[in-house]
Formats: structure tokens, sequence, C-alpha cells
């Protein structure tokens, strides 16, 4: 019975993490890139990189304020919304923008966005399209060319075969804490077992919390039943309840005119204090129904909803506000939330959950080449016999080279992209976007052909060189380089490059360890070789003598 269970529960481990391992890569990967989506869009923008980085400072919002009320004022025509950013610490500097109203057939307007050089009212409108860091926070659960309600179906159904594999890989795992501590290189599926269970166990906590969480944040897609049967479906209906503050409000057509948003901060410290502002959004202006709404910036706040005060536009009238103490149900859900999108978390805390990251992708890499690696040495005598591999192997080994060399390469390709495509080009964020795709399909190719040991060095070779030259490339594209970065203390740009290059050398390490897991055998059988030759040569020598040599051999 003991036995039989255990097998049941090895092969559930085996085929739910199998079906599914190369989507869950991407997401794993691009999630993993999502903990530094902020400072991945700044250095996709370099004309930010020069005379625009300023800090917060309290004393100077209500002429911040002022002046980007002014400015939107005299900019902007019928807009649905203004919108001012103010500095945070991932996203450094000042910005006015507003939305065009939506044209027919548009769920959307135009959205414009202006940078606000310090000490001046000089703007910085020229700047590159890019999706930047927003393409892999949405690659991780929409994945791309795909309707997203579809895409995030698919997600979650393979999030959850990931939370299955993850049980039943606990259930299997017979010498846990034991298997921790063991490593033993260049005994092929051995090693490759080893390796998996190092990067399942070492980050357990984390893959648990990141795959159970990751279904929480769609789980009213997922099961709408409460929705449907209290709100009768209407969706609408229930995120007004839940969040009453982000309910919009249509313009009446009636103009009026609208106050200061800078009158409305002794109201805003009165309520919450010295906390910073991250935005004020003027909804409607000019209009009788116009709102002012100011947003607190909970980045050190383990919390993931968007705390707000809004006030009415023409009578200053405090309107609504988000309550400062929920349900337990309500903070329950946030907390889960804000664990899994990690926004309160410090440069070094995200960096934790970045490696952690990483650690998943290894698990999951490492599982699918441990099953190509144990079913090609089942099939290595009618390999031997000159008969094909399977059809399973060799689509299973080309997936792990398209996925787990292809992604890394695919991501230094979307990062030249955005220094070398030409700055007019239409859609230059989208062929970003597709270039990332191109490079992947263009490894995927190769390993319709070629999936050998010279393809898998071929492939990490260029996208590890590619991921340290970014550093280079940033110097020469940007009117900044990593020293000038240092001195004036632009660590989100340092970082990113820094990172690049630790990223490319552990792909360069990776090629290192596939030269050498080749040695191991072809010296084993030399010193096989070997041992059977001194053999021979014994049994002519006298009997006693050579039973001696042979016991030292």
């Amino acid at each position: 019975m003991k036995d039989s269970f255990f097998r049941s529960m090895t092969w559930l481990h085996t085929w739910v993490g199998l079906l599914v391992c190369w989507i869950l890569l991407v997401v794993f990967f691009a999630g993993s890139m999502s903990y530094f989506r902020h400072e991945i869009s700044l250095w996709t923008k370099p004309e930010l990189h020069s005379g625009t980085f300023q800090h917060y400072h309290a004393n100077e919002l209500g002429k911040q304020l002022a002046s980007g009320q002014k400015f939107l004022n005299e900019r902007t025509d019928n807009a649905r919304d203004w919108r001012i950013y103010l500095p945070t610490e991932r996203r450094p500097y000042l910005s006015y923008g507003w939305q065009n109203q939506p044209e027919a057939g548009q769920r959307r307007g135009e959205f414009h966005e202006l940078i606000v050089k310090p000490d001046s009212e000089e703007m910085i409108s020229e700047v590159r399209e890019s999706k930047g860091g927003n393409f892999f926070y949405r690659l991780h659960f929409d994945l791309h060319y795909i309707p997203a309600k579809f895409a995030r179906w698919i997600v979650g159904l393979c999030t959850m075969f990931m939370l299955v594999a993850l049980i039943s890989g606990i259930v299997i795992h017979k010498r846990i804490f034991k298997d921790f501590f063991s490593f033993r290189r260049n005994k092929r599926s051995r090693s490759w077992l080893d390796a998996h269970n190092v990067s399942s166990v070492i980050a357990l906590p984390y893959h648990l919390m990141i795959t159970y969480t990751g279904l929480i944040t769609l789980m009213f897609m997922y099961m709408p039943w409460a929705i449907v049967t209290n709100y009768d479906g209407d969706n609408q209906a229930f995120r007004a309840e839940l969040n009453p503050s982000r309910v919009q409000t249509k313009p009446s057509g009636q103009d009026a005119n609208l106050i200061s948003a800078a009158s409305l901060l002794p109201q805003v410290k009165r309520y919450w204090g010295e906390a910073p502002i991250k935005q004020v959004i003027i909804s409607a202006p000019h209009n009788s129904n116009s709102r002012i709404s100011f947003y607190r910036n909970n980045e050190q706040l383990v919390t993931d909803k968007r705390t707000q005060i809004v006030f009415n536009g023409v009578t200053g009238e405090l309107i609504t506000m988000s309550p400062m103490e929920e349900s337990a149900t309500h903070a329950t859900y946030d907390t889960l939330m804000s664990l899994h999108t990690a926004r309160f978390s410090d440069f070094i805390l995200r960096l934790f959950f970045f490696f952690c990251g990483l650690l998943g992708c290894a698990m999951i890499a490492t599982g699918a080449l441990l099953w190509a690696v144990k079913i090609r040495q089942k099939q290595q005598k009618q390999i031997n016999k000159g008969e094909p591999a399977s059809f399973g192997l060799r689509l299973v080994e080309g997936l792990n080279l398209t996925f787990i060399a292809g992604l890394p390469l695919a991501t230094s390709v979307f990062f030249y992209a955005n220094r070398i495509l030409p700055l007019e080009i239409q859609d230059r964020a989208q062929w970003e976007a597709d270039s990332f795709f191109i490079a992947l399909g263009l490894v995927g190719l190769l390993a319709c052909f070629n999936r050998s040991l010279s393809s898998w060095r071929l492939v990490l070779s260029i996208g590890g060189l590619g991921l340290i030259s970014l550093p280079l490339l940033n110097a020469l594209t940007s009117p900044s380089n990593i020293i000038d970065n240092i001195v004036s203390g632009q660590w989100a740009l340092v970082g990113f490059d820094l990172l690049s290059c630790l990223l490319g050398l552990g792909l360069l390490f990776a090629i290192k360890k596939l030269n050498t897991s080749s040695k191991p055998k072809s010296a084993a059988i030399k010193k096989n070789t070997a041992a059977e030759s001194q053999r021979q040569n014994l049994a002519s020598e006298n009997p006693l003598t050579a039973k001696v040599k042979e016991e030292a051999l």
C-alpha cells in the first residue's frame, strides 16, 4: 500500500511538472524580472539618465502641484484627466501627464507624459517609446499575442499544476533535509536530481508562497460564483462595494471652476500626517463633477491597496477616503497580494525575492533536464544501434534548449532592441517585444535540427556575452555610464548593470560546466582500459605477485 502510494505520487509529480514546465519557466522568469520592473523601465529610457533625477520633498509639494496644474490647464484641451506624478524612490522624477478622451471604439484615450527637469520648468518630451519592465510584468500572467483572459486561464491552470507538483514533491522526498546538503558532481542523472533537490528545498517556502498567492491574485476570475450569486454577475457593482474610492464619476456636461489642488494639502496632512504622496489625479477638470484624488506612497507598507483621498474639484469637500482599518478577510487578501507583488520591499528584499525566483527557474529547468537525461539513458541502446530517439524525447530536448537557454538570450536581445531600433519607427515598443520572441523562435528553430551540447554552448554563449555587454551598450547609447551613475548615486542604473553582468557570468559558468561534464566519462573509460591492460599483463607473472598487484589495483 505504501509503495503503491509512493509510486502514484512520483508519477503525479513527474507528469504535472513536465506537461507545463516550459510555460511555468516563462512565468517564473518574467515574474522574477518584474521585481525590478521600475528599474528596467528607467534603464530603457536613456533620455532620463541625466539631469532629471530628484528626491521627494514635502516642503515643495505646494509649488509642484500648483506648477503642474497650471501647465496642464494651459497645455491640454478637453482631457479626460490630469495626472501629477511626484518623485518616489523607484521613479525618481517629477512628471505631468494627461489622458485624452477615448475615440469611437476605444476603451481608453491616448496618454501623454512629460518629465520635469529639477529646479526649472523645462520639460523632456522626447522620450523613446518602450515597454520597459512592464513587458516582463505583463508577460508573467498575460503571456503575449494571446487574449488576456484566455492567457490568464492558461497561467492559472499551470499554476495549479505547479502547486500539485510542489506538494507531491514534498510527499515523495523522504530525505528532504539530508539531500539539501548533497550534491554529487559529474554523476549524470544523479547530479541533475541533486541540483533539482537543492534548488527546490532551498527556496521551498518562497515557491509555496508565490504559487499560492499567484492563484489568489486572480481568484475572482477563477472562482466567480460568489459574485454571480450575490451581485447577479455584476462585477462593477462588486468592485464598487469592495473599494468605493475607485468608482469613476462621469462628467455632468456642465462647466465649473476648478480649485487649486495645492489648497487641499492641509486637509490631506490632517488625515495622513507626514506620509508621502505618490500622485495626484484630477478627473474631469473644469466640470461640475470633477474630482481631485491624492494617492499615498505605500512602498514601505505591507499592502497592495491604493490608499487615496478624494475631494470635490469645485468645492473642495471631502467625498471619500480609503479606510485605515479593514476586515480580517480583506486584510488577509491584501497581505497575500502584497507578498506576491513585493511592492513594499526595499532593494535588498527584492533582490532576495529575485534570487528565489531564479531558484524556481532552476528547479523547473533541472526537473525537465532530469527527465530527458533519464529517458535518453533508457533509449541509449537503440540509439547506439542507429535508431532515432523517440519523438517525446526529441520534443522535450528541443523545448529545453529553446526555453532554458533561449530565455536569457531573448532578454538580452530585448534590451539591445531598445537601444538599436530607430526612434521614429512605428509601434517601436511592440517591436521590442517582437524581437524577444523572434530570438526565442530562432533558438527553437535551431533546436529542431540540432539539440547537442554544441547548440547549448552556442546559445548560452551569445546570451551570456549579450548580458555582460549591456553596461557597455548603455555607456555608448546613454549620456551616462556605470562610473557616472556611481558618482551621482543613481543606484537603480548601477544595480541593473551589475545584475546583468552577474547573470551573464552565470551563463558562461554554465558553459564551463557543460565543457567539463563530458570529460569524466572519457577519463573513466581511459582508466578502465588501463586497468584492464594491467590485469592482462599480470596473467603471465608469478601468481602470488600478480595477486598482490591486482589487489593494489
